[in-house]
């Protein structure tokens, strides 16, 4: 039998005791970073033999994790932290367990996306999670346009590395928008900024961070979510000449062409 376990995302205390239980009971436990798991199972003196399963060696280790199953030993897949298969391994181990008729299960715990989104206070009844977004500027802005009309909360995780860089694509393709920056989830240092998409999030990042943004109103054009610039030179690209499309933009958004005339001068 295999068993994905959620792990804490910060504070070790976080582990159900089912979780407990069936990492004790397994005969082999696979893991995002054996140094990072054995930590844990330090932690509640736990001493099983590990074997890694990331991203890098996912489909052999999921050969092994179901090559284990059938020959009747419990198998539990941990990745670092939180639910594994959600932005973490464990998604082609599913598929090929799936399909080979393997049964697993989950031993369900934390989450870092649902904590974020409960700590954003922002609208949670529905809500899409896109997760991390691709490294490349172009496909970024292709992956965002796809969510931009969406009139649901948006949960992204970003590093700290690239939070500045997907806040200017998420204003480049959203327009004006709240958002959220939520990072060391259930630890001492916990904490929840809100911030206007067109402000960015000040000061230094640190620690890994989930995003959130609130959605689109609904019954609005979806253009008026564009940067009054790009709203512009969508209908120019569309073949309108300056003056029209910024006749149209302002229209959209309804507000006076002046208003919007020094977003049209630089195009």
């Amino acid at each position: 039998m295999v068993s994905f376990v959620a792990t804490p995302i910060g504070n070790l205390k976080d582990i159900t005791l089912r979780a407990l239980e069936t990492l004790k009971d397994a005969d082999v436990i696979f893991c995002e970073d054996t140094r990072h798991t054995l930590k844990l199972l330090n932690a509640y003196e736990i001493k099983k033999p590990l074997q890694a399963c990331h991203k890098f060696n996912e489909t052999e280790a999921a050969e092994k994790i179901l090559a284990a199953s059938r020959e009747g030993k419990k198998v539990a897949v941990v990745s670092d932290a939180g639910t594994p298969v959600v932005s973490d391994p464990g998604n082609v181990v599913c598929k090929i367990l799936r399909e080979a008729g393997e049964k697993y299960t989950l031993i369900p715990g934390a989450c870092a996306f649902v904590a974020a989104l409960v700590l954003s206070a922002l609208p949670a009844d529905r809500f899409a999670f896109i997760g991390f977004l691709p490294d490349k500027k172009g496909e970024k802005i292709k992956t965002l346009e796809g969510y931009k009309d969406l009139t649901m909360t948006l949960a992204f995780h970003s590093a700290p590395q690239d939070v500045d860089k997907d806040v200017a694509a998420m204003y480049e393709v959203f327009g004006e928008r709240k958002a959220v920056a939520v990072r060391e989830i259930t630890k001492i240092h916990e904490e929840s900024v809100s911030f206007m998409l067109s402000k960015g999030l000040e000061g230094e990042k640190r620690g890994e961070y989930v995003l959130l943004v609130e959605g689109a109103k609904a019954g609005e054009n979806p253009l008026n979510a564009l940067s009054e610039t790009e709203h512009i030179r969508h209908y120019m690209a569309a073949g309108l000449p300056k003056k029209e499309a910024l006749k149209k933009a302002a229209k959209d958004r309804g507000v006076s062409k002046s208003e919007l005339y020094p977003f049209a001068v630089e195009l």
